[in-house]
């Protein structure tokens, strides 16, 4: 009896392979221009990102963001904003994996579960610098060609879209509630 002859035949097709997912805090320093006197405003901008496969079972996420902080210097008489890009890379262990994977052919996909925030910003106690405490959250997958074993039906009947009824009758209408969006109960 040959594979044709059973019941079940394999469909190779693309599908989500791997699937993972990575929260991170960061610490990242600032050196402003001048001794900062106190901490006026933090914000994270022009996040930046790309993912590629790195070996069996990982993604790497790298990116970049700018941060920004507000501060005041000189006894609090003048304020400044220093900018400064943090670069970074986040290695990511896919926890579902295929094992009918085919090929090396596999594309991955990122996506931003948490942009980068900024939780906390303060000045460092031994120089004039800035910590910013920074929490960020990707989820990924990886899309490739895969190997699905399906059951054949026996009998082979074939369901006609005319075999389906799906008009309405004017029966059907009648039990309708207008109100139905409106009513408040």
């Amino acid at each position: 009896m040959s594979f044709l002859d059973q019941e079940y035949r394999e469909i190779i097709t693309r599908a989500v392979i791997g699937k993972g997912r990575k929260f991170v805090q960061d610490t990242n320093t600032i050196t402003p221009t001048h001794k900062p006197s106190s901490i006026l405003g933090c914000w994270i901008i022009n996040h930046l990102y790309n993912a590629k496969k790195k070996g069996d079972g990982l993604v790497e996420v790298s990116g970049s963001y700018d941060v920004n902080v507000w501060y005041s210097y000189n006894d609090n008489t003048k304020t400044e904003v220093v900018t400064e890009r943090v670069v970074y890379s986040d290695v990511i262990k896919l926890s579902v994996k295929d094992k009918q994977t085919l090929g090396d052919k596999a594309e991955v996909f990122a996506k931003v579960l948490q942009q980068p925030n900024c939780l906390e910003c303060t000045i460092a106690s031994h120089d004039h610098k800035i910590v910013a405490e920074v929490e960020r959250e990707f989820l990924v997958e990886v899309i490739g060609d895969t190997k699905v074993t399906v059951k054949v039906d026996p009998s082979g009947i074939v369901a006609d879209d005319e075999d389906w009824d799906i008009e309405l009758r004017d029966d059907e209408f009648e039990s309708l509630d207008p109100d139905f969006l409106t009513n408040e109960k």
